[in-house]
């Protein structure tokens, strides 16, 4: 495979002496960047009234002031804050070194070793393209999270859409997804949107239940009803009554409850265990199941007519390895979650570590991936998560990768290359930038070896 293109970066050199500024360019060019120079303050402020740069190189000491530190200042109004890289002689190095507690990203001594200074730019670039990412990253959030709901697939952009359109009706809601789609997630958004958001929501997990912890749960019992029932206490219904009702996994409901919850459902009444005495509840119901539940009715395993009675409204949760293209934002918001609770200082996630993530199966789906991110922020040191922190399971991922590379045995390189870019692409759904940051190229690179490979309709 060829190796990653460099970031290409706009950067600003500040210099008022000319021969320096312009060796640092000079530099800077040679690897690629695009640079504009300054020679003054007032030139520089100019400059930066005019045009955004993903990074600003700037002298300390110019005409005998410190303008560089002035820059620095400027630079805190911009959004996001460009890195500022401050060079500086050996005796102001304390004035440096304060200056990074002030926001500079770093410093570098005259006379420069042109090779390290290349280095410490090419890092801020690095980070100037990750404040960049999150910077976007956090408007589509703010943009377009529903309820905490993270999703700009096409599939997911229907799930939000269906579950904006019923909220506001008492229909009842069954809900499909394998574990850890975020099936309760959905539930709360639509009761955090429905008439009934003041009132609660109340969930109850059907699974490994028993018919009669079930329908203590449910209904509730009077004193004396059972061995230990020494106190009144309401079900489930009657807690839930004005607001919600969230059942999950009720594809796991004994047969016999499965009657008592249609009567309570058809006539809206509840009788507790020991009692004769019908209570009136006004509840709203929301199902869902990781079950496929109409197999279950076929196979009567499931009651017809309370599957009808469930399923006012049916919404189908994919699978995180069928939307693969919502996983970058998935990982920005759980990073920013992890990073905020546990107070670390986590920028963002190495290239690798990112394309291992987007490769993986997810058979645990949204679950698993917030529980490996929330490990690997825990465990990892401040700045960029690198692939040392991935988890056995990803790090060693054998047949759990999309796709594999086994079959590319005996190929030329250029069919392997080909394959692996036909394989990115499927895997991000024809996302052509994203295709190209985990394949390390440019996209104009990716533009003209899908062109060169016809993979035109690669993926889409």
């Amino acid at each position: 495979m060829p190796e990653p293109e460099k970031k290409r970066a706009d950067l600003l050199i500040i210099d008022d002496e000319t021969e320096h500024a312009q060796v640092m360019c000079e530099a800077l060019i040679r690897v690629g960047h695009k640079c504009d120079v300054a020679y003054s303050l007032a030139d520089a402020k100019d400059r930066l009234r005019g045009k955004r740069y993903d990074v600003i190189v700037s002298d300390i000491m110019m005409e005998g002031r410190r303008d560089g530190l002035e820059i620095l200042r400027l630079s805190r109004d911009m959004d996001p804050q460009p890195p500022v890289l401050l060079v500086t002689a050996l005796n102001d190095v304390p004035t440096s070194k304060q200056a990074m507690l002030d926001g500079a990203y770093d410093y570098i001594v005259k006379p420069l070793d042109l090779d390290e200074f290349r280095s410490q730019v090419n890092r801020a670039v690095d980070k100037a393209a990750l404040q960049k990412q999150n910077s976007a990253m956090s408007a589509q959030l703010v943009g377009g999270a529903f309820e905490g709901i993270i999703g700009t697939s096409a599939s997911m952009r229907h799930v939000i859409q269906t579950a904006r359109q019923v909220a506001a009706s008492d229909i009842p809601i069954l809900i499909l997804g394998e574990s850890g789609t975020g099936k309760e997630l959905i539930a709360r958004a639509i009761h955090a949107h429905s008439r009934r958001r003041k009132q609660q929501l109340v969930p109850l997990n059907c699974a490994g239940l028993s018919e009669s912890i079930l329908e203590d749960e449910l209904f509730g019992h009077v004193k004396g009803a059972f061995t230990g029932a020494q106190t009144d206490r309401e079900g489930r219904f009657e807690f839930a009554d004005k607001g919600t009702l969230f059942l999950d996994e009720i594809g796991d409901m004994p047969g016999a409850m499965q009657a008592k919850l249609l009567r309570v459902l058809e006539n809206g009444e509840v009788v507790r265990l020991g009692s004769n005495a019908p209570i009136q509840v006004d509840v709203r119901l929301i199902s869902a199941t990781n079950r496929d539940i109409e197999e279950m009715v076929k196979d009567k395993h499931f009651r017809e007519d309370l599957y009808f009675r469930i399923k006012g409204v049916t919404i189908q949760i994919p699978p995180l390895r069928e939307r693969r293209e919502d996983i970058p934002l998935l990982l920005y918001y759980f990073l920013k979650q992890s990073s905020e609770r546990y107070k670390k200082n986590i920028e963002g996630i190495k290239p690798s570590v990112h394309q291992a993530l987007m490769s993986f199966s997810w058979p645990g789906n949204v679950r698993q991936l917030k529980n490996v991110i929330e490990n690997m922020v825990v465990l990892s040191p401040e700045g960029e998560i690198g692939p040392e922190m991935l988890p056995r399971e990803l790090s060693n991922r054998g047949s759990t990768v999309v796709g594999g590379v086994n079959h590319l045995a005996g190929l030329t390189a250029e069919q392997v290359e080909r394959e692996h870019i036909r394989q990115t692409l499927e895997m991000v759904q024809g996302n052509r930038e994203q295709a190209a940051k985990l394949l390390g190229m440019g996209e104009r690179t990716l533009y003209r070896k899908i062109k060169d490979y016809e993979l035109g309709d690669a993926g889409l």
